[in-house]
């Protein structure tokens, strides 16, 4: 395809952190099918699914604990400070429990269910509320005999969640899982808050994420980038790859769509977010 100029586009399309991690996001699918369909070059990365899978690697808790060593001690705070005692039990268990949890190593089911092979914080307190009064499986009424995949899916999860609050409450305390930084675009009336936050210095979470977007434009070589924007929690994602791409690659052309853009955006009025982008698209 190519319009009077000669322009010849290259797209891809990025869904924006955060969005929910077993439950892939359709629209960039959708979009770069419709694209290849009448012709253009078109490519599709999960940007959001990308993040949390460097965040919850070997690499990505070393830079975790790191980040958390450099802090003066008064300044951790409990999960943090209960993140670094148990440090290496969490770097022997994140590879295989990722693992576990994309279908790529069934084997681990029996020994998480066992509740002996994954260190467990706060958020395994919520099973505690479960007892046997004769003395048996607190979860059997959940999973029952035959669950220990769904039973060991489910405290893997919660593995993950106490990580996600390490991260939170260490390295970004807007970071959740789906809900990233949700505040600052949910029902706000102004830009002024999103503007504070993406002038101010990156977190962790945020060197991350920009560095990741930068890999995958710099492995796709695109000359027009697509944020899909779908949820509140996805907005700050969004900004933050965009301000990284346009300052590193300023002739690439940043559209930004998607369901939150297409409710929340239609009668937009602030210049500013076209400091970041180049196009906000609204319907089909």
């Amino acid at each position: 395809m190519r319009d009077p100029s000669g322009f010849v586009p290259r797209v891809l399309s990025f869904i924006a952190p955060m969005t929910q991690l077993n439950t892939p996001y359709p629209s960039a699918p959708y979009l770069t099918g419709f694209l290849r369909s009448r012709g253009v070059h078109a490519q599709q990365h999960d940007l959001a699914l990308e993040l949390a899978l460097d965040l919850l690697s070997l690499a990505g808790l070393d830079r975790l604990l790191q980040h958390i060593e450099r802090m003066p001690a008064a300044g951790r705070g409990p999960l943090a400070a209960r993140f670094v005692e148990h440090a290496a039990a969490y770097r022997a268990t994140i590879g295989p429990t990722i693992a576990f949890l994309q279908g790529r190593d069934g084997t681990l089911a029996h020994r998480i269910a066992s509740r002996t092979h994954l260190p467990e914080g706060p958020r395994f307190e919520s099973l505690d509320v479960y007892v046997d009064p004769d003395g048996g499986d607190p979860l059997a009424w959940a999973f029952g005999a035959l669950g220990q995949t769904d039973r060991a899916r489910h405290l893997a999860t919660l593995y993950l969640n106490d990580l996600a609050d390490v991260l939170k409450e260490a390295a970004d305390p807007r970071f959740e899982f789906v809900r990233y930084a949700e505040q600052l675009a949910l029902s706000q009336s102004s830009y002024e808050p999103l503007a504070q936050a993406l002038a101010a210095p990156p977190t962790l979470v945020d060197e991350r994420l920009q560095a990741l977007a930068l890999q995958a434009v710099e492995r796709h070589a695109p000359n027009v980038l697509l944020l899909s924007v779908p949820f509140p929690g996805a907005v700050y994602g969004a900004l933050r790859a965009a301000q990284a791409v346009k300052a590193r690659h300023p002739a690439i052309t940043i559209v930004l769509g998607g369901g939150y853009v297409n409710t929340e955006l239609r009668d937009l009025r602030e210049p500013r977010l076209f400091d970041l982008v180049d196009f906000v698209t609204l319907d089909a």
